[in-house]
This record gives structure tokens, sequence and C-alpha cells, in this order.
């Protein structure tokens, strides 16, 4: 039942829980719900009573875009509330924390907020991922990461995942696997040197090591995704060739063991000619009908 809660509450997005603003503030300008201290407000709060969120999905911020916010909350304030929650005395952020960073680096001391009822961390999780992920901040590691913490700590599945953020699950799943990269990669990916195409592209080898070869050479060489994609296709080719030469030498061996140990039971010559993987024909010689009385009672008895 609460896992089926938290699925509706996160369904709807950020906008099921924020209140339906009336008037504004004569002071400020800033708009007021029914208590512009309380839930349902949009309220000017002390940086300092704001703590961070513990569940913030977004691991890199730019420096530059950082100061660039900075300076424009200098010159226009800040447009957009951040969202928050009240925690004992105090609150704590939901999103926009890119907004309090550069506002309390701008020297502001108060900030425009959203003030909403959160029920459980599960909300403040769901809340701040999908803020990010619907407004497209985070890069394609965060993301993924994000993907791996909805569903890890909201209970959910893949597919349940997709409903969610209206996604597709082979989105999902393309995200996901992102973090099945080497470390060095991921941070490529992250600070934009290697695009998702690439670092779907790379997911293709299966030899570590080739791997980072055909990554050193996107860095090097500014290989594009669909010339790392034709060499992956050669070498799923080269590896499927080399499987089967394997398979074949294996079979070949086991057919000569079983040759040898017919020869050494029945006496005599013994030949497996192998048609598919799974039929064939046994050529077994007699030299006289003796000899082959000889052979069928072998056989007959089990050998």
């Amino acid at each position: 039942m609460a896992e089926q809660k938290h699925r509706n509450v996160l369904g709807r997005g950020l906008g099921a829980l924020l209140p339906k603003l009336h008037g504004t503030d004569p002071i400020s300008g800033i708009p007021q719900g029914k208590d512009s201290t309380g839930l349902n407000s949009i309220s000017l709060i002390d940086i300092v009573k704001i703590k961070p969120n513990p569940f913030q999905p977004r691991i890199d911020f730019e420096p530059k875009a950082l100061d660039e916010l900075r300076e424009s909350i200098k010159k226009h304030g800040v447009i957009q509330p951040i969202t928050v929650c009240r925690v004992g005395e105090g609150f704590e952020l939901i999103s926009g924390e890119r907004r309090l960073r550069a506002s309390s680096e701008a020297g502001l001391k108060k900030i425009p907020t959203y003030i909403i009822s959160v029920n459980s961390k599960v909300d403040i999780l769901g809340l701040a991922l999908i803020e990010n992920l619907q407004r497209e901040d985070l890069n394609p590691i965060e993301t993924a990461v994000s993907y791996k913490r909805l569903i890890e700590e909201c209970n959910l599945t893949q597919e349940q995942l997709g409903d969610v953020l209206s996604k597709e699950r082979s989105t999902i799943t393309n995200f996901l696997r992102l973090l099945k990269l080497p470390d060095n990669i991921m941070q490529a990916v992250r600070n934009g040197s290697l695009t998702m195409g690439h670092a779907r592209a790379l997911l293709s080898f299966t030899n570590p090591k080739q791997q980072q070869l055909i990554f050193k050479k996107i860095i090097d060489q500014g290989l594009p995704v669909r010339s790392v994609e034709l060499i992956a296709k050669s070498e799923l080719k080269r590896a499927s060739k080399e499987n089967k030469k394997m398979t074949a030498a294996s079979s070949h061996h086991s057919v000569q063991s079983v040759e040898s140990k017919l020869r050494e039971k029945l006496g005599t010559k013994v030949l497996i000619k192998q048609k598919t993987n799974t039929s064939g024909d046994i050529l077994i010689e007699y030299y006289s009908l003796d000899d082959l009385e000889r052979i069928i009672e072998l056989i007959q008895q089990g050998i």
C-alpha cells in the first residue's frame, strides 16, 4: 500500500505537491498562500535555516554556470523559488540547490521558497530526482544513478519507473547500462568529453583492454560514434568466428577421443563422420563374417 502511495505521488510529479497560489505580499511582491510562514505558501526564508538535500541527485556543478547564475541573481534576484519542506525548526531543500548556492554566494540572506509537506524521505528523494530529470539538468551518469536510486529506494521496477517518468523502458535500461562502464570512462561521460552514444558503443566491447584502447582513440582521434559502432561490429564478428573455431576444435578432439575408445573396445578401425553438431555416421570396419559376429556380440553386450 505504501509503495502504491509513493508511486502515485511521484507519478504526478512536483505539481501534485506544490500549492495553488493566491495573491501577493504587498511589500515583497512574492506570491502568498493562506499562510506566508507555513505550508502552501511561497515565503522569503533565511538561507541559513535551509539544510542541504541529503538525496541531491546532482553531483557535478559547473563552476562557470554557477558563477553566471550568481551574477544574474545579483542583478535580477531569484526568479524561480526553490522548494523545501519543514524539518524541526528549520527547512530541508528538495530542489533548487544551484539557486541556493548561487544566492548564498551573491550575498543574499533570504531566498524565495516554496514550502510543501512531504510525508517521507522516499518522497523527498523522488521529488528531487524527478525535478532534475524533468529539467534535464543531469548528465547521463547522474541520470543513470538517479534511475538506479529510484528503483532501489522507491522499490520500483524499470517498467514502473518508465511509467512514472513517461519514459520507454528501453531508455531506462540504456541509462542503467552506463553504470557498467569503468570509472574513468564514466568520468568522461560526466564531464562531457564522451557522449552517451560513444559510451553505449563502448559497452559492446567485452574485452576491458580493448574497451580502454577504443576509448583512448575516441579521445585522442575524435572517432565518431558510427566508427566505434563499426569497430564493435567487426570485433563481434571476429570473436564469433574465433568461438566457432574453438568449438570445432573442441568437438574434433571429442570425436577423436570417442573413436579411440571404440577402436580399443571393438578391436577394429572406427571412424566417426560429423554431419552437423548433433548428427553424423559411425563407420566400423570388419574383415570377415566371424569378425562381424564378434563385433555384433560386443555391441549387444554393451561393449
